[in-house]
C-alpha cells in the first residue's frame, strides 16, 4: 500500500520543498492549502501523477475548515502516515500598537490553534492503528525572544512545548511526535527580513534534512545544526548580554509597514 502524507501551507516554501521530497519517496500527497490554485499550477509544472496527490482548500486559523479538510483526507485515502503541521504566518509587532494585538490573535490562531486542530482528525486514527508521525513546525525563533517579534516567538516557543506535551501524552501508542526548528529558510516568510539571516538555507536542503529527521523518529532537531548551536549560547546567555547583543537590530516588518 502507498504511503500517505498530509501536509498544510503546501502552497509555497517549505512547505512545497516537504511535498516534492515526499513525492520523490513515492508518497502520495494530500496537500493543504487556503491557495489550492497554486499548488495545481505547482503540481502541473513538476509533472505530478495526478493519481498520486489530492488538494484540499482550508484556512488552517479557521478549526472546522481545516478538520473537515483532514476528515476529507481520511475518507478519501485513509490515514496518513505522516501529518506536518507547516502552515504559518511571520509579522511583526509593536504591543503599543492597538492594531497589533489583532496581529497576534492572528498569529496565535495560525501557528498554534490551526497546528493543533491540524492533528485533531488523525490522532484517533493513528493510535488505533499503532503508527504514523505528527510533525510540528517551530523554529529557533521560538528559542529565545526577538524584539519586535512577540507574536510569532511566542507562537513558535508555544509550539515547541505543545508538542512535547503532546509526545507524553502519545508515549507507547506507537505514534511519533517530531518538533522540527527551522533556522532562516529561503522562503517568502524571511525575504523581506531587515537584519542579517546567518546559515541561511534554501527549502530542498531543508526538506531534504527534515526528511531524514522524521523517518528515524527524531523527537526534536533544529535545521541547520549550525543553528541549534547559535540558539543554545543565546539560551545561556544572561539577560543583561542578551540585550545588548540585541540592541538596535532591526525589527521584523510590521503588517503596515509600507
Amino acid at each position: 500500500m502507498a504511503t500517505l502524507i498530509f501536509i498544510t501551507g503546501a502552497s509555497s516554501g517549505i512547505g512545497q520543498a516537504l511535498a516534492w521530497r515526499y513525492y520523490q519517496a513515492g508518497y502520495t500527497l494530500a496537500l493543504v492549502a487556503r491557495r489550492t490554485e497554486e499548488i495545481h499550477h505547482w503540481a502541473n509544472t513538476q509533472g505530478l501523477d495526478d493519481t498520486r496527490y489530492r488538494v484540499y482548500g482550508a484556512d488552517v486559523s479557521d478549526i472546522d475548515s481545516i478538520v473537515v479538510a483532514g476528515q476529507a483526507c481520511l475518507a478519501e485515502l485513509g490515514t496518513p502516515d505522516v501529518v506536518i503541521a507547516n502552515a504559518g504566518i511571520s509579522v511583526g509587532m509593536d504591543t503599543a500598537i492597538r492594531s497589533d494585538l489583532d496581529v497576534m490573535v492572528r498569529t496565535f490562531s495560525t501557528n498554534n490553534v490551526g497546528l493543533a486542530a491540524t492533528f485533531h482528525p488523525f490522532v484517533q486514527p493513528m493510535v488505533l492503528r499503532g503508527s504514523g508521525a505528527l510533525v510540528g513546525i517551530g523554529s529557533v525563533a521560538g528559542i529565545r525572544g526577538l524584539p519586535g517579534h512577540g507574536a510569532y516567538c511566542a507562537s513558535k516557543a508555544a509550539v515547541i512545548s505543545y508538542c512535547e506535551s503532546l509526545r507524553g501524552e502519545l508515549r507507547g501508542s506507537g505514534v511519533n511526535v517530531v518538533t522540527l526548528c527551522p533556522g532562516y529558510i529561503d522562503t517568502p516568510l524571511t525575504r523581506q527580513n531587515r537584519y542579517s539571516m546567518p546559515f541561511l538555507m534554501q527549502p530542498p536542503e531543508f526538506a531534504a534534512q527534515a526528511f531524514d529527521a522524521i523517518a528515524r523518529g527524531a523527537s526534536y532537531r533544529v535545521i541547520p545544526w549550525q543553528m541549534g548551536w547559535v540558539a543554545k549560547a543565546l539560551r545561556l546567555l544572561p539577560n543583561s548580554l542578551y540585550d545588548k547583543v540585541l540592541a538596535g537590530r532591526p525589527r521584523k516588518h510590521r503588517e503596515d509597514h509600507a
